[in-house]
């Protein structure tokens, strides 16, 4: 149970300065608004030292996929509908309602940062980089969630969440390609697919 929240929370730490502001609120929204999909390899590290790798596709809105290298068991799909989180040593299937997951933030077609539906709790920026925590008030039980975005060009490079023991997620993506067409193959669950032993790759 402890492995299933700690992936869950993966998938989806700064001071506030003056030099972030509303501009930099409208340029993320703007960001994730005008992204429709994203495909990249990924390196998951967790603050206990536990380390996994991948590759994820994102199909705005709502459509997910993480597939793990081996060692690591674990095909994550969602459908649109739900999430499902399968676990192939077990040969475990468990389906995640969308709220209780911070990827929300990512997946969802428009966003804005109300302070209703998304709270920003802490925004950063410096010449290299751009950071922003976000928490759901309406969903209280859903931890946080810090995305971190190159600033040249401005593009989604990582985020970060707390999970229920306490133990930071980083998922940093690398190779990443946007806004390119995705096959809706990709998010139907398929047990039999995802299973390659090859180790993902970086640049």
């Amino acid at each position: 149970m402890k492995k299933l929240l700690a992936v869950i929370c993966g998938i989806l730490f700064c001071s506030s300065t003056a030099d972030a502001g509303q501009e930099d609120l409208t340029k993320i929204e703007n960001y994730l608004n005008n992204l429709h999909s994203l495909k990249a390899n990924f390196i998951q590290m967790a603050s206990n030292g536990g380390t996994a790798e991948g590759k994820v596709y994102i199909s705005k809105p709502s459509k997910l996929r993480m597939e793990y290298t081996a060692p690591e068991p674990l095909l994550i799909v969602g459908n649109g509908d739900y999430i499902i989180y399968y676990d192939k040593e077990l040969d475990q299937i468990t389906n995640i309602d969308y709220k209780d997951i911070p990827a929300t933030v990512i997946l969802t077609r428009q966003i804005k940062f109300d302070g209703s539906n998304l709270k920003v709790t802490d925004l950063y920026k410096d010449s290299g980089q751009t950071s922003i925590t976000v928490e759901t008030p309406k969903t209280p039980g859903v931890k946080p969630i810090t995305l971190v975005f190159d600033n040249e060009p401005f593009r989604l490079k990582q985020w970060k969440v707390i999970d229920p023991q306490n133990i930071e997620i980083t998922v940093s993506l690398f190779d990443v390609e946007q806004d390119e067409a995705m096959s809706d193959n990709l998010f139907k669950f398929d047990k039999n697919v995802g299973k390659s032993k090859s180790k993902t790759q970086r640049k």
